[in-house]
């Protein structure tokens, strides 16, 4: 299987590069595919970071990428589709496409942009809406190792508390560890805590 994530970021913000790199760590670089990055990009305005994971880029877009005659292996995890992904789905595909987009709260339906261009079939990852992680984390876990969507453990808008005084509430689905923690990037509760006292340090 193949994980495709269609840039629609204009560049790389701090919390996109986090995010792009726990997915090479769960997935591997040679099952990710970065597409449609602006046309004036070179290697050297890629972050350092994924160049070192190893991470394949292209300038091209995701039809450009898998071309025309593979257009129906191609899986648009889209939350406005009338069906939700299953695990009977890894016969029918081999690429799966996720918009990488930073959320909005509420929902634009930014991934409309990729179902209107594309015509992709689309699937859903249930009713709310998930970082990119964790929607390809979500997509490995019923696509890979064949776990059904409702026997995935999630939590919906969890509070991340920095200490006794200082907490900000996430408002996506994550999926919980074995511990029952929601999984976010490696470092991005520091890049989260960073932002709130940035916020906060606004009204001072």
């Amino acid at each position: 299987m193949k994980y495709i994530i269609e840039h629609m970021e204009a560049g790389f913000t701090e919390w996109v590069i986090l995010e792009y790199s726990q997915i090479i760590r769960d997935i591997g670089s040679e099952n990710l595919i970065l597409t449609s990055l602006p046309k004036e990009i070179t290697e050297n305005e890629i972050p350092k970071r994924l160049l070192d994971l190893g991470l394949q880029w292209t300038n091209k877009d995701v039809s450009e990428v898998i071309g025309e005659t593979n257009k129906e292996n191609v899986c648009l995890l889209d939350p406005a589709a009338k069906s939700d992904l299953v695990p009977e789905d890894s016969s029918n595909f081999e690429y799966f496409v996720f918009g990488g987009i930073l959320g909005d709260h509420p929902p634009r339906d930014r991934t409309g942009e990729l179902r209107e261009k594309y015509g992709f079939v689309g699937k859903r990852l249930g009713n709310l809406q998930m970082t990119t992680d964790t929607a390809v984390r979500t997509t490995q876990l019923i696509i890979s190792k064949k776990t059904k969507f409702e026997d995935i453990k999630f939590i919906d808008y969890p509070e991340i508390r920095f200490n006794k005084h200082e907490a900000t509430e996430m408002p996506f689905r994550y999926i919980l560890d074995d511990e029952g923690t929601p999984i976010l990037p490696t470092g991005m509760i520091d890049l989260i805590k960073k932002d709130n006292e940035k916020t906060l340090d606004d009204f001072f």
